[in-house]
């Protein structure tokens, strides 16, 4: 009795892990039938604000928080970029229509904003749409980025301009109008250059 013991203990457990395996290997095939798309939309950066620019728009805050969640669509996946393209398109509104700062007020930044607006509100119409391609969302993206891209770029443009303007000791903005006996001066000048 003694020795029947080990013997049917014995049996159990080589009974018991031989069907253990199979659960094992039941599993793993399940696991393997899970596929997830790991296509990531991949673009390099843009540009970026210049320092001088960045100091202006600090304070401007629907503006920091686009900068800070378009950061993640230059690495993002299809799946990522439709499911956050609401959020993204509700920051674009609230900047494009927020304007603080003096110097953006201008109708050409504006059209930029615009157009960016609009291209959020594809992708976010994109979303809703079942039969989209992943193609037309990585290409939907990268116009947004580009388009990013467009307005950083005319905001530095901007405040190059205004750096530029400081920097001159005359007032490029107001007409100089010259004394009449200098003008007559100038005119004599020019006419004797002529004739040499």
């Amino acid at each position: 009795m003694k020795t029947i013991y080990p013997v049917l203990f014995l049996i159990l457990l080589l009974t018991f892990s031989c069907t253990g395996g199979k659960r094992t290997q039941a599993n793993e095939n399940t696991i393997d039938s899970l596929v997830i798309n790991s296509e990531r939309i991949t673009n390099s950066l843009g540009e970026m604000l210049s320092p001088d620019a960045k100091e202006e728009l600090s304070a401007w805050k629907e503006y920091n928080d686009v900068d800070e969640f378009v950061i993640a669509y230059y690495n993002i996946s299809v799946t990522e970029a439709l499911n956050n393209a609401d959020e993204l398109e509700g920051l674009v509104k609230l900047m494009k229509d927020s304007i603080r700062i003096e110097s953006l007020k201008k109708y050409d930044v504006i059209a930029r904003f615009n157009v960016l607006h609009n291209e959020t509100l594809r992708l976010a119409d994109m979303a809703t749409i079942t039969s989209i391609s992943d193609e037309e969302v990585i290409k939907e993206v990268t116009q947004i980025l580009e388009l990013y891209s467009a307005v950083n770029s005319k905001i530095n443009t901007i405040y190059r301009a205004i750096e530029l303007q400081n920097l001159l000791e005359v007032d490029t903005e107001t007409p100089i109008e010259l004394e009449g006996e200098k003008l007559n001066e100038m005119k004599r000048e020019i006419r004797g250059l002529k004739k040499q």
